[in-house]
């Protein structure tokens, strides 16, 4: 499931989705170079950005990574910490954590979006 061959290896190891060898981005650390994305797989020549503007469609992805982490935060808070916390510092942690998150997001959305349009293949791998 977690291996090789599976849309999940592909978004958590941020591999390319059609090889799962090449990286999508050009640095693993996603605070470094945030945004530089390679246009295309190093490993099999697939061209990441199919047109222009295809990206934008990730904004979706990264909303709805960042209303996950919402809603946990709340759940939490009614669960677990509302005898702890205040309500106004449970946003203030949120809001920092979300802030914090912002490279991940972006990196994470970005590869989830590409693994909506493209599957893997063993078929092209290594043929650039």
């Amino acid at each position: 499931m977690f291996g090789k061959g599976s849309r999940l290896y592909s978004i958590v190891a941020m591999k390319c989705p059609r090889c799962h060898e090449g990286d999508v981005f050009e640095t693993r650390n996603p605070y470094k170079k945030m945004s530089a994305i390679h246009k295309i797989c190093p490993h099999c020549g697939l061209r990441y950005e199919k047109e222009m503007g295809f990206f934008f469609g990730a904004m979706y992805v990264s909303y709805m990574l960042n209303i996950a982490l919402f809603v946990t935060c709340i759940v939490a808070y009614f669960v677990v910490l509302d005898q702890y916390i205040e309500g106004w510092l449970l946003m203030t942690i949120y809001v920092s954590i979300t802030v914090i998150l912002i490279p991940v997001y972006y990196r994470l959305s970005r590869t989830i979006w590409l693994n909506f349009f493209q599957s893997y293949d063993p078929d092209k791998r290594g043929t650039k």
